[in-house]
Formats: C-alpha cells, sequence, structure tokens
C-alpha cells in the first residue's frame, strides 16, 4: 500500500478535516446572517423614514386643485362674469406609455387640433408637479364627450374632467368694460408664480379681468390621494381646499351700460357716464364690441380675422384709447381759463362776426354761423357756441395757460385707477411742437385749439373726467371701475392721485359756468334746447368735431360727402344740474349733427334719475330679495 493510499484511510484525519470545515461554514453563514440582521436593521431603523417615504411616493399621489375664479357683479349685484361647468379632455403623461399611439387613437375618436396639442405639449415640458394632469381639449360638446365616454378604459391616463371656466352673459356691450381671459399661454407661464397657477388654465387678457388678476384669481388647493400600481386613484387620504378668488364689485350699472350701448344704433362710438359723487364708471360703451366668451374658449383664426380685419374695429376700446378732437365740448374749460388769466370777464361784450382773423390779410377762422352771431357775452358765448369768440380768447391767451389750465382737468394725461392701456391724448405745448416738428408755436394753432380742434387730442375718458370736475364745481376725481373687492371698499394706492381741488379765482365762476351750461338746454338760442321739458335741470354742451380741414372758399356740404368724413358728433351733460347724480360724455362717430349725442344723453339721464328704462332692459334689474 502507498504512502497516498495510507493517507486517505486515516479516518481521524478526515474526521478532523470535515468538522473543521463545518466550523469554517458556520462561521460564514453566521457573518452572512449577522450582515442581513445589520443591513436590516439599517433599512428597518435607520433608514426607516427614509424609505417610508419614498413608499408613499410610489402610493401617495399629490393632486393640485386650482381655485375658482372670483365673480364680477354691477353695482346692484348682477353677475357679469360667472363661472360655469365645462368637460375638458385631460392626459396625465406619466400613465402614457406611449404618446405618438395615445394621439393616433384619439384623433380616431374627436377632432384635435395641432395647435391644442402644440399647447399641451408645451405645458407638458413647463414646471408641474408628478402625475398633474394636463388639459388637452376644453369645451368638450355633449357628442364628443359621449364618444370619449365609450373608450375611455382603453387609454391609461386619459379622463374627461368637469372644470369651471368663465363666461359673460351679456354679451359685446359689456366685452370693453370688463375684458376677458384668455388660455395661459407659454410666454404667461414664464412670468406667473408657477405655484399659484398649477392647473390653472386661464388669465385675465384685458380689462378689469387683467387689472384685478391679483384678486380674482385665488389660490390652489390640494388633495393627496393613494393609488394602485395602475396609477388609478383609490383613495383620498388628505385634502386642503382651494381659496377662491375674491368678488369685485364695480360702479358700473349693467342696464345703464346696455341702454347706452344700444342708444347708438348703427353707429360707432362711445358713451361713458360717471357719477359726480364718487368718480365711478357707471357706463363705458365702446362700439362696436364683440362676444369676449370667443377668446375664453380659444378663439379660431376665422373668427379673429373677421374681428381683426372689420372696418369698424371691435378689439379697439374707444372709450380707453380712442382720440378725438374735443370740440366745442371744450368751450366751458377755455372760457374758465381765459376768466382764471383775467383776458375775459362776464359782463364784457364781443361782437361775434362769421369769422375770425388774426391779421387783416390772413386766414378767416370760420364760426358754424355763417353769419355770425352779434354782440354777445361770455355766457352767450357758451350757450350760442360762438367759435368767434374761443378764437380771440385763445388768440390772446397763447398755448401755455391754455395747457397749464387744461392739465388741471386731466387733460393729456392717463386718468382712470383701474384699467391697463389707457391712452394719455394730446394736449399740446410749445415744447411739445419744437420736439416733434422742430418748429415754433404759431398764433394760428392757439386759434384752433380755442375750439377744440388743432392738435389738441382728447380720449372720452378724460372728457368724461373734467365735465365730471365741472358738475362737481371744481372737485376733480380719479376715474374707476371697481368700487369693492370681497365687500371693502377698494383702498387706492398712494401714488396715485385720486382727488383734488381745482381752485379759482373766484369760486362763483363754476356756478357761474353751470348756469350757462343750463341755459343750452333752457335758452331759445341754445344749442341743446331740443332737450327741453325735462323734471330736473341738465346742464351741458353741444360739439362738432372735423375730421378734415376746410379752405377758405370751402362750405361744408354732408350730403355731398362720404360718410366717414362727417363731422363726429358730441355732448357733455350732467343732471340735476344743482347735485348731479350722473355725468355723460357722448360721441357718435361721423354722426353729423350733436342732436344725436344729445338725444341719448337725456334718455340716459331719464333712466338713472328717473327709472325710465324700455321693459326690455328689466332682465338687467336685480330685485330687492335676489
Amino acid at each position: 500500500m502507498d504512502a497516498g493510499q495510507k493517507y486517505f484511510r486515516n479516518y481521524k484525519l478526515e474526521q478532523s478535516l470535515t468538522q473543521r470545515r463545518i466550523v469554517f461554514a458556520a462561521i460564514f453563514v453566521l457573518i452572512l446572517i449577522a450582515v442581513l440582521i445589520g443591513r436590516l436593521f439599517y433599512l428597518q431603523v435607520i433608514e426607516f423614514e427614509r424609505y417610508q417615504t419614498k413608499a408613499d411616493q410610489n402610493r401617495l399621489k399629490l393632486v393640485t386643485e386650482p381655485p375658482s375664479r372670483g365673480l364680477i357683479y354691477d353695482r346692484h349685484g348682477l353677475v357679469l362674469a360667472d363661472n360655469r361647468p365645462i368637460h375638458s379632455l385631460t392626459i396625465v403623461p406619466e400613465r402614457v406609455d406611449d404618446m405618438a399611439d395615445l394621439r393616433g387613437e384619439l384623433a380616431d375618436v374627436i377632432d384635435i387640433s395641432d395647435e391644442e396639442w402644440d399647447d399641451f405639449n408645451q405645458r407638458r415640458k413647463a414646471y408641474r408637479r408628478p402625475y398633474q394632469s394636463i388639459t388637452l381639449k376644453s369645451h368638450l360638446s355633449d357628442k364628443a364627450w359621449a364618444k370619449l365616454s365609450v373608450d375611455l378604459y382603453k387609454w391609461e391616463g386619459v379622463q374627461v374632467e368637469a372644470q369651471l371656466t368663465r363666461y359673460y352673459p351679456y354679451g359685446e356691450a359689456f366685452a370693453h368694460a370688463i375684458g376677458y381671459v384668455g388660455r395661459i399661454n407659454t410666454k404667461d407661464l414664464e412670468k406667473l408664480d408657477k405655484q399659484r397657477y398649477q392647473g390653472s388654465l386661464f388669465l385675465g387678457k384685458s380689462g378689469i379681468e387683467k387689472f384685478y388678476e391679483e384678486e380674482l384669481h385665488g389660490y390652489p388647493g390640494f388633495s393627496k390621494v393613494e393609488v394602485s400600481a395602475r396609477g388609478r386613484i383609490m383613495s383620498e387620504v388628505e385634502r386642503q381646499n382651494p381659496v377662491p378668488g375674491k368678488a369685485i364689485q364695480l360702479h358700473l350699472d349693467a342696464r345703464l351700460q346696455q341702454y347706452a350701448y344700444d342708444l347708438l344704433g348703427d353707429y360707432t362710438g362711445t358713451v361713458i357716464a360717471m357719477d359726480p359723487k364718487t368718480g365711478g364708471i357707471l357706463a363705458f360703451v365702446s362700439k362696436p364690441g364683440f362676444d369676449a366668451n370667443l377668446f375664453v374658449r380659444g378663439i379660431s383664426v376665422k373668427d379673429y380675422s373677421a374681428l381683426r380685419d372689420s372696418p369698424k374695429l371691435p378689439l379697439f376700446n374707444r372709450a380707453l384709447r380712442g382720440g378725438y378732437p374735443p370740440a366745442s365740448t371744450i368751450k366751458p374749460f377755455m372760457a374758465l381759463a381765459g376768466l382764471e388769466n383775467k383776458l375775459s370777464s362776464w359782463t364784457e361784450r364781443y361782437y361775434a362776426s362769421g369769422s375770425y382773423q388774426i391779421n387783416p390779410d390772413g386766414r378767416r377762422y370760420r364760426d358754424w354761423k355763417k353769419g355770425g352771431h352779434g354782440w354777445i357775452n361770455l355766457e352767450h358765448s357758451i350757450i350760442e357756441s360762438v367759435d368767434t369768440y374761443y378764437y380771440q380768447l385763445a388768440h390772446k391767451m397763447g398755448i401755455t395757460p391754455i395747457h397749464d389750465f387744461l392739465a388741471e382737468f386731466g387733460f393729456g394725461e392717463k386718468n382712470i385707477l383701474d384699467l391697463y392701456g389707457e391712452n394719455g391724448g394730446l394736449l399740446p405745448s410749445n415744447q411739445w411742437k419744437k420736439a416733434k416738428y422742430g418748429e415754433p408755436w404759431y398764433p394760428g394753432d392757439s386759434v384752433n385749439v380755442g375750439i377744440g380742434q388743432g392738435f389738441m387730442v382728447a380720449t372720452p375718458l378724460q372728457i368724461a373726467t373734467a365735465t365730471t370736475a365741472l358738475a362737481n364745481r371744481g372737485q376733480w376725481l380719479a376715474p374707476r371701475m371697481g368700487k369693492t373687492v370681497s365687500g371693502e371698499l377698494i383702498d387706492w394706492p398712494e401714488n396715485r392721485v385720486i382727488s383734488k381741488k381745482i381752485d379759482l379765482r373766484r369760486e362763483s365762476d363754476w356756478q357761474r359756468m353751470v348756469n350757462a351750461m343750463k341755459k343750452v338746454i333752457t335758452d331759445d338760442q341754445g344749442t341743446a334746447r331740443r332737450l327741453q321739458g325735462t323734471s330736473y335741470d341738465i346742464a351741458g354742451k353741444t360739439g362738432t368735431g372735423q375730421v378734415f380741414s376746410l379752405q377758405d372758399d370751402e362750405e361744408y356740404e354732408a350730403d355731398k360727402l362720404a360718410k366717414k368724413l362727417h363731422d363726429h358728433a358730441l355732448f357733455i351733460g350732467f343732471a340735476p344740474s344743482k347735485k348731479p347724480d350722473i355725468a355723460v360724455f357722448a360721441i357718435f362717430e361721423n354722426g353729423g349733427t350733436s342732436s344725436k349725442p344729445a338725444d341719448l344723453s337725456k334718455k340716459l339721464f331719464d333712466a338713472y334719475i328717473l327709472g325710465k328704462y324700455p321693459r326690455k332692459y328689466n332682465h338687467l334689474k336685480v330685485s330687492a330679495d335676489e
């Protein structure tokens, strides 16, 4: 037997070797068990909170709930901007395996435009919480909703959600006053507070909706929900309700607004009515208007092109941005400027011929009355609207005193407290003309400004605001749309001029001017004598604004001119004259004679002061129990 065979037959040695192997194996197993126990301890005790959080993140999802937008009311509590439910097609991208396949499948069921998909993809890239749904198509028709409902079970992450959207119940008459909301676009997302606008679809784009966006929007809420492995919501674990937007009440009177809009008839134009006691805007009409609901839904190219290309410019807010020659409505202010600069008096007489010349052989500035008015005084220059009186007065004053005095009434300035985009108009001066044209100011320029023509351009809002200051005997109030926010009176910023007193050398001149404006109606020579017969006193002034210049040898013959060359027709007034409740400015573009805006204003006075509205406006009246 060789040595190797002898070794392997040593049973004691074999037994010892086996025992050592068992010990080593046992030690190894014990070490593994210790490592596993240590790892288990580490995971279950030391790292418990971390992994519990991760597990919850897989099981629990945070779903944002956008706030409902605050409502907008008129002065009597009528809802002018409402919210109503719609159905929208939404997608949770994290639950969709193949978005391209889904797009093709959805296209077989309903029409979804490329623009809607582009908007969806932009929102998908923007900041949002995981598993937050994104709207693909809003305002689903009943037919589209029914079609989708049949196949929804096929598509993970696709659902039809009920959402609130803005609705404007009273149409185009209110569009320029209230404004509108539109879908939040990519540029908007770059500027907005991403947390606050989580899940929100709409943003104020114009008018009151834009100015009061901060108050109207509210704050989002959230719900913490438990989801299945496939991402379906199983239960709600926690909830924080959204904070709805605040309600805005306006000074606007819905019945007066609609009535004024309708009274303009087929003319383009503007009507602004104000409360002289508060500066609140009672009517803010720009005609034509448009249906603001088109912009909420996302206006089609066809509809937008029709509005944009219309020769009547329905998208242009004439009340806020329109620029017009104030024409003879400027005469009460010019007369006060002459009194203040001691260049005229109530008793001085002036012979008003049919024209005025700066130089004997110079241009003739003609009066509207071809044969002239004869001997008159300042009061009759207002009653009969004597152009030549204001030619000579403006010539004597020059532009600097005119500019400085008219600026006190807000001409040449942006005055409204709570609308964006106001046009500041043009109150010309020596410096302005030099900078604009490189020329000095000529006496003839002053003569034209004396009757509200030439370089001077005023907005309807400026003229209405100045008229309110006349009604208040010099108390100027900044115009404003908003009255309360959530029932609390609006606290206007300190850096804005809210009100001021325009002081005259003689305070009695205010009342004497009001008396002269009353006689524009009550005197048999008054240019608005057609308004006689009311149970209350009206103070007013007519105006006829030229849209082109006549040569010395030309005559204005409206029947031979295209309508677009007809004069603008203007009227300012307030009533009752002693303690006015309402001040009005109205303009009919190319309306010809001032009888149209004067008649319109009288009907508004009757409606607002006496309650004489046609019955068809009863639906805009809020009853006491509402």
